[in-house]
């Protein structure tokens, strides 16, 4: 049965899972712009504090740490999860400290090592987190969208074979497949590389204002077949309209920006043509 349909600004909890992110920041802004009540789980309340002020209901948890996720459950309708790390190892990955070069030579030469090594790799947030919290979702949820990343279904092929070698998309199929065995209603959007940004800033109303360069057209696939970019911005807007939208309901599809822009994009023709 789909649960699809306008988000109600009186009954409806949209709870941004990775709100601080350029993504999850340019989410939460779509949801407000639509006067929709939103809840952000966020690892730092001062961070998200100073982001949205008192736009938004703040929840302080991590999706790795399964006993602070029921707190930011109550009287949610909708989660879009826009979580994640980088692909290859960076500061992001929060390395525990090395304390000779042949730790740090490990770190990066053997993946296993470096992926057992970091307390915020895709392992941890992107699997590890996924399963988390889908499991403390509430089982009347109207609808869990999960941003994820094309090429999962190729990652034995180049470029992602390249792209995969930390294991980032082998993270990202578990939390996919996390998300479609809990009987959960969802969506699964798949962007490629990321443009228009990253916008991540501590001022929501200037994030806001970012516009794409050269804006393009949108287009939409299943069975991971495209490649390319896709704007923040679009993908945004792109988790909103799935909320609102029946046809993306228990679908896996990918998105890019590519071609000519129309003067409006029409989400539910473009979802129309999910199969």
């Amino acid at each position: 049965m789909s649960h699809a349909g306008e988000l109600n600004p009186e009954s409806d909890l949209v709870l941004v899972v990775g709100a601080t992110g350029g993504v999850g920041q340019l989410t939460v802004g779509e949801l407000l712009a639509q006067n929709i009540k939103v809840r952000v789980l966020s690892r730092s309340e001062d961070k998200a504090r100073q982001m949205f002020a008192d736009q938004v209901d703040i929840v302080v948890g991590d999706t790795r740490e399964a006993d602070t996720l029921p707190a930011a459950m109550p009287g949610v309708t909708h989660i879009i999860s826009c979580t994640g790390s980088t692909a290859f190892p960076t500061a992001r990955w929060e390395f525990r400290a090395a304390s000779t070069r042949w730790e740090w030579f490990k770190r990066y030469a053997r993946p296993s090592y470096c992926r057992a090594q970091a307390d915020n790799s895709p392992e941890k947030v992107d699997a590890v987190g996924g399963q988390h919290l889908v499991d403390a979702a509430p089982q009347d949820l109207k609808r869990f969208l999960l941003v994820s990343a094309c090429g999962i279904e190729r990652k034995d092929k180049l470029p992602f074979s390249i792209l995969n070698a930390f294991g980032v998309l082998d993270a990202k199929l578990v939390g996919e497949t996390a998300l479609r065995e809990s009987g959960l209603p969802y969506t699964i959007v798949r962007p490629g590389r990321l443009i228009d940004g990253p916008y991540t800033s501590y001022d929501l109303n200037t994030l806001l204002k970012a516009k794409t360069e050269s804006q393009l057209g949108i287009v939409v696939g299943t069975g991971d077949q495209l490649s390319g970019e896709t704007s923040r911005i679009d993908l945004a807007a792109a988790c909103v309209a799935c909320l609102q939208n029946s046809h993306t309901e228990g679908k896996v599809f990918e998105i890019m920006s590519e071609g000519a822009r129309p003067s409006t994009i029409d989400w539910n023709t473009l979802f129309s043509e999910l199969i």
